[in-house]
């Protein structure tokens, strides 16, 4: 139990290095082509609130301040429980080696992020254009190369 636990702690700490490097290449994509950011996490956060039935608390420009710090945050979490998840995995003795643990961070992480907005209806995949998949897997596969890196140099 001990060995997943320490193994959690690892690879939430690759998954919050990962995020930096996601965030950045993201940053970056966005200052270099003019692009504005994406509104869809503080759409999912409103979703969740409406699914769930638990209010955002505060009114008019409270809220949405809360809403996007909220945002962000759902982005954060998906980056380090994608990490933690890799971490036990390893830890429980599973190691596919960098290239497949950096692909596999790499959906994990897509899926975690892409996922709840596509089944609360915010965005289809299925409909992207070409430049759209690219922009969001550029930086997904900077956050798997990085969570991957990060977490073999923790295991050794």
């Amino acid at each position: 139990m001990a060995c997943l636990v320490r193994g959690a702690l690892r690879g939430a700490a690759a998954g919050a290095a990962g995020t930096t490097a996601l965030n950045g290449v993201t940053y970056l994509d966005m200052a270099l082509r003019g692009r504005p950011g994406s509104d869809t996490p503080e759409e999912t956060v409103r979703a969740l609130s409406d699914k769930t039935g638990i209010p955002v608390p505060g009114e008019g420009d409270e809220q949405d301040n809360r809403v996007s710090g909220l945002g962000p945050l759902t982005g954060l979490a998906a980056g380090v429980g994608t990490g933690a998840l890799l971490g036990m995995v390893t830890a429980a003795g599973w190691r596919p080696g960098r290239a497949v643990t950096a692909a596999l961070a790499t959906a994990g992480a897509m899926l975690g992020s892409n996922g709840p907005m596509t089944a609360l209806g915010i965005t289809d995949p299925r409909a992207w254009p070409v430049s759209s998949w690219i922009s969001d897997l550029v930086p997904h596969a900077a956050y798997g190369a990085v969570t991957a890196a990060v977490l073999y140099g923790l295991d050794h």
